[in-house]
């Protein structure tokens, strides 16, 4: 399935940073990870840390996939707001999810900084505003939850966002954990980085099959090659619903466009991430040379040809809807491209073993914390191969 279109901005900026061969001839090892995006590199760090002999495998250019098309905001608000998460599935589960993801930036700061990436991290604010005065209500019960679960937070009135931001809402909740990253980046850092401590990496490598034996499972591939591995972590995003006998993910479309160079925005803008109560909801933030980036207009994924074909049409929707919020903007698009995403019933991520794939493992970080849940996902999945599953475990389980 063709997960982007057009020449997403991250894409073109990075270039080919690093480049891997095919596998061709058999081999072995401890763990197999199958994906080669963000999710995939950062359980191929915890792996190696660990001293697992490692090789990860994908089917296409490394970080060829959602990577390149991500807008990369790192929040700890998950899509389901945290007052309606805890009436999901109680408050223990919800509030460990929020500050989960929380912690996972830091982490994920701490990683950049341990790696010596050059991928733009930014620590930043995030404000979670009212697109209409009928959302005020809710969201201030949000902003009371997040407050009495211990979270940083503000609320802002509609003179506050105008004054600071230069947005025009009807109020907003300010956190003060939030960040930002080129995932494209980060990805072949964090791959280059490992490979050099016995990390495998093979691209245009696709997986076919896979035959389960009693303590190893051999991975065939399109090349020919099989590996001999003692487990398989499946990093492979929303694709991972075509080996499912489950549906556990929505299909969406989403878009994207960034601005020239120099861009006019309020200058507060560049240490802050934007999104709004909108359904479906906009997004903004500025990029690490001084661009904007907004996204929104999600719709229900149908096919590739039909989402890329009304690319141009979402491109003026989302100018239009800056303009409505951000009036003195003086956005000018540069790049704009589409993606495809994934959605679950509670914002979660699905994280752990499912019954039918025995010495198998899933990392799949949907909705808009797909790379904080993969942060958090990569300590989980090592705790539960060592027979020490955590609390979230319970909650981002299959069959939930």
């Amino acid at each position: 399935m063709d997960i982007r279109s057009n020449e997403p901005f991250w894409l073109v900026k990075n270039g080919i940073m690093h480049s891997y061969p095919s596998l061709r001839t058999d081999a072995k090892c401890d763990v197999l990870i199958v994906g080669g995006g963000i999710t995939g590199a950062l359980m191929a760090h915890a792996c190696i840390a660990k001293g697992y002999e490692t090789i990860l495998i994908d089917k296409r250019e490394i970080a060829n996939g959602s990577t390149s098309a991500t807008t990369s905001m790192l929040q700890y608000e998950i899509d389901v707001p945290l007052y309606r998460l805890k009436e999901l599935i109680g408050n223990q589960g919800a509030i460990a999810s929020y500050l989960a993801c929380k912690d996972a930036i830091y982490k994920l700061e701490r990683l950049v900084k341990e790696i010596g990436s050059v991928c733009g991290f930014e620590k930043k604010e995030s404000l979670y505003f009212a697109g209409k005065s009928k959302d005020v209500k809710w969201l201030k019960q949000e902003y009371e939850a997040r407050k009495t679960a211990g979270f940083e937070v503000k609320w802002l009135d509609k003179k506050e966002v105008k004054a600071n931001y230069g947005i025009v809402a009807e109020g907003g909740i300010l956190s003060a954990d939030g960040g930002s990253v080129d995932a494209f980046c980060l990805t072949h850092d964090l791959l280059h980085y490992n490979a050099e401590k016995g990390l495998g990496v093979f691209d245009k490598t696709e997986l076919k099959r896979v035959k389960y034996e009693k303590e190893l499972l051999r991975a065939q591939l399109d090349t020919g090659a099989e590996i001999a591995a003692k487990h398989i972590i499946y990093c492979t995003g929303y694709e991972a619903q075509n080996m499912l006998p489950d549906k556990v993910v929505q299909l969406k479309s989403t878009y994207a466009m960034v601005s020239e160079k120099m861009d006019r925005h309020h200058e507060a803008c560049e240490k802050t991430l934007f999104w709004n109560t909108d359904s479906p909801y906009l997004y903004m933030r500025t990029t690490a040379d001084g661009r904007f980036l907004v996204g929104g207009e999600d719709e229900s994924f149908k096919n590739a040809t039909r989402r890329d074909l009304i690319l141009g049409r979402k491109k003026e929707k989302l100018e239009k809807t800056l303009k409505k919020y951000l009036p003195d903007s003086s956005f000018i698009e540069d790049f704009c491209w589409a993606g495809t995403f994934g959605e679950t019933k509670d914002g979660l991520p699905y994280i752990g073993m499912h019954p039918k794939y025995p010495g198998s493992y899933f990392l799949l970080g949907f909705g808009g914390n797909g790379i904080t849940f993969s942060v958090m996902g990569m300590d989980m999945i090592i705790e539960i191969i060592e027979g020490r599953p955590g609390i979230l475990s319970h909650f981002f389980r299959f069959g939930r």
